[in-house]
């Protein structure tokens, strides 16, 4: 006998993926007997306990969230890794799918979820988001998730300016998901990159020198992700001192592969012969160390001399050119 499925449990079927569980089968008037007998033909496959997909085949990966989610129960959220590879910011799927659920639940009770790691979270009413599919953590909530487990500050910084940088959210968001938490691990740290952050650092290059050169010897203040229009083309410069026309460029080798390097070098001469703007670039080796740092302070204090106001430079460290 075939199976007359409604057409509202259809749209929710297409809606997940292809995934239905059983309890809500049932919703719609299936009979268990009724579907136990697809599975037994092979019209559809079981995924975890009582959550099938409706299709033979292979089960593709959103599919395999919308089960895992269906197999949780009602309240379940991806998050962590999971919510990160949805919003962009991870470039491989997790190998386990990640996902939390009330405090007070247990989905595991009857078993635990194969491929599944399940969170469990007090104040999952906040931090759930409130209407993207399949549900999810906010990607504030997704980012602070990630850094808490973080143990190298660099990877920390990176996705918070990955995230910032897509523009999926914005620093003022972050810190004001921060302080929701009454726990943070490392919170201290986590404030300190947020603010530089907020100032416009957007990779761990520019926080280098945002720090250890700009702040510690006391330079004036850059703009950061400052916009220069040439010829009705827009780019944006890492740091730029206006009185001075001087742009600070900051190289890393993910950001300013050797392919673009002699477009970097073109900009540059476009910029100093219409806008009379100096570039300075340093890289990795320029900043990565205190040594370094205090060398490159060095010379942009040099170029902000001769083309402005006297700069009245210092640092607290012995043997620094400043």
């Amino acid at each position: 006998m075939t199976l007359v499925i409604p057409t509202g449990c259809l749209r929710l079927i297409a809606d997940q993926s292809g995934v239905i569980s059983r309890a809500q089968g049932a919703e719609f008037g299936l009979a268990g007997e009724e579907m136990r007998n697809r599975l037994r033909f092979a019209d559809w496959q079981r995924i975890h306990h009582g959550v099938y997909a409706t299709f033979s085949g292979e089960i593709r990966r959103e599919a395999q969230l919308w089960a895992a989610l269906l197999r949780a129960g009602p309240e379940a959220v991806l998050s962590h890794q999971t919510a990160a590879e949805l919003y962009g910011l991870l470039k491989e799927p997790s190998p386990m799918i990640q996902l939390t659920v009330p405090a007070t639940t247990n989905p595991v009770k009857h078993g635990r979820i194969p491929g599944v790691v399940v969170h469990r979270s007090r104040n999952l009413e906040v931090t759930r988001h409130p209407v993207l599919s399949p549900p999810r953590t906010r990607v504030e909530h997704t980012v602070l998730d990630l850094i808490e487990d973080m143990n190298d500050p660099a990877d920390r910084y990176d996705l918070i300016c990955r995230a910032i940088g897509g523009r999926l959210t914005t620093s003022a968001r972050l810190r004001d998901a921060l302080d929701k938490r009454s726990r943070f691990r490392d919170r201290r740290e986590a404030e300190s990159a947020l603010g530089d952050a907020g100032q416009g650092a957007l990779s761990n290059l520019e926080r280098w020198y945002l720090r250890g050169v700009e702040r510690r010897h006391r330079l004036p203040v850059a703009v950061r992700q400052a916009r220069s229009r040439i010829r009705g083309k827009s780019s944006y410069l890492d740091n730029l001192y206006e009185e001075y026309r001087v742009c600070v460029e900051l190289d890393g080798t993910v950001a300013h592969p050797s392919a673009e390097q002699w477009r970097d070098k073109r900009r540059d001469r476009r910029n100093l012969a219409i806008e009379k703007l100096v570039t300075m670039r340093f890289g990795y080796l320029d900043l990565r160390t205190q040594e370094a740092q205090c060398r490159t302070a060095g010379e942009v204090v040099r170029v902000l001399r001769d083309r402005g106001p006297w700069v009245g430079a210092r640092c607290r460290l012995g043997g620094c050119p400043v």
